[in-house]
């Protein structure tokens, strides 16, 4: 009977593990955003479509905006969904989604809570967390 009761309290930690939102929100210069787990600003692109299976940024895009990438094993729950990407290094890989839209890292951004990104090229913004 113990161990019965052990294996389901470990079930219902590793759940609960799985269950937790990919990203931290902070409050930056541009507001309250989303975050990786290293305090990292994610950013959106005008050019990925709400929704869309892959994303839309490539090639040097890629190398500028790295995707939020999602873990091994990861899954969707909620507004937190999985898009392909084609990474850097030409794999495709899965990557978070916040409401639909694909986040990204910005390369230049050096500490936690820089939002130098914001508003590049007319087409990058911060991932506000409401």
């Amino acid at each position: 009977m113990k161990r019965i009761a052990l294996s389901l309290a470990a079930v219902l930690v590793a759940a609960a593990a799985y269950a937790a939102e990919p990203a931290k929100t902070m409050d930056t210069s541009a507001g309250k955003v989303y975050t990786d787990q290293n305090g990292m600003t994610l950013y959106t692109f005008d050019k990925d479509a709400k929704g869309a299976a892959m994303s839309a940024c490539v090639d040097k895009c890629i190398e500028n905006w790295p995707p939020f990438l999602a873990g091994e094993g990861a899954m969707a729950e909620g507004e937190w969904t999985l898009v392909d990407v084609k990474d850097k290094d030409g794999a495709t890989k899965k990557m978070w989604a916040n409401e639909g839209w694909p986040l990204y890292l910005y390369v230049e951004d050096k500490q936690p809570g820089d939002v130098t990104g914001d508003g590049k090229g007319g087409v990058w913004h911060v991932a506000k967390a409401e």
